[in-house]
């Protein structure tokens, strides 16, 4: 029989208030992860085993593509910090879609130009970059979720979820694979035409670009059918004295068109 020393010794050591706030904080992010993951968890418990997630990103910049991703996954994606690509910060956004990219079954990446955007307006662009996303994928999705969107090219069983981006883990996937790509793709506009700081706002309405607008005038990046593009253009050839005029609110009612009924 061990003494009483030897038993004691192999007796679990007290946490130290570290090591309990590191296993609680790992204990709350694991059951949130559990959470993002109940659609798919759903899906599966209905028979579907390749879940697919799609979504896009830069619907609102005065500048630059709108761009898709979307992610299918044939296990839970548990990691770390995955969410809506718009709360995750920035470090963390670019080694998620690493991560995302390395466990994923597989991924596919769409893109609608300046050009697209402006001949079909924002919504269906957006709806083309989606499509050549799912395209682009080398295993097809059994059951699709898309982030309030319906896909009438793809045929299989899809669900639209409103907030999609923050409650479904594939879909909180595919915002975080298109917003590091759009932001790579927007820091390579930069580096083209350095004149509007594309790598820091990312085409986005900030004051710094709407200045850079004024100054310059629209560059062939630019969404020219869009008011405050148009604005800038039209100061710049014949100037402006009312700005609250001439720069109204950004997109108009027509770039967010939807579908009709």
């Amino acid at each position: 029989m061990e003494s009483s020393d030897a038993s004691a010794s192999k007796l679990p050591a007290t946490m130290t208030p570290k090591q309990r706030k590191h296993k609680n904080a790992y204990e709350r992010e694991r059951r949130r992860l559990l959470r993002l993951h109940r659609y798919e968890s759903a899906a599966r418990g209905r028979g579907f085993r390749l879940i697919g997630g799609v979504d896009e990103v830069g619907r609102g910049p005065l500048a630059g593509p709108v761009v898709a991703a979307c992610v299918v996954a044939e296990e839970p994606l548990m990691l770390r910090g995955l969410n809506d690509s718009k709360v995750v910060p920035p470090p963390r956004r670019r080694e998620l879609a690493c991560e995302i990219m390395a466990c994923a079954a597989g991924y596919g990446i769409g893109v609608a130009s300046v050009a697209e955007i402006d001949r079909l307006n924002i919504y269906w662009a957006s709806v083309l970059a989606m499509e050549r996303a799912i395209a682009a994928l080398g295993r097809m999705p059994e059951y699709l979720y898309t982030d309030a969107v319906r896909i009438r090219s793809f045929a299989g069983p899809q669900e639209p979820l409103i907030k999609g981006d923050a409650l479904c883990a594939v879909v909180s996937a595919a915002s975080i694979v298109a917003k590091v790509y759009r932001d790579d793709l927007l820091a390579e506009l930069d580096r083209e035409d350095p004149r509007y700081g594309f790598a820091e706002h990312k085409g986005y309405a900030t004051p710094a670009h709407i200045a850079a607008l004024r100054e310059h005038g629209p560059s062939v990046h630019h969404r020219a059918a869009w008011a405050r593009v148009k604005a800038a253009q039209l100061e710049l050839l014949f100037g402006a004295e009312d700005d609250a005029v001439v720069f109204g609110d950004e997109p108009s009612e027509q770039q967010w068109e939807g579908p009709p009924g």
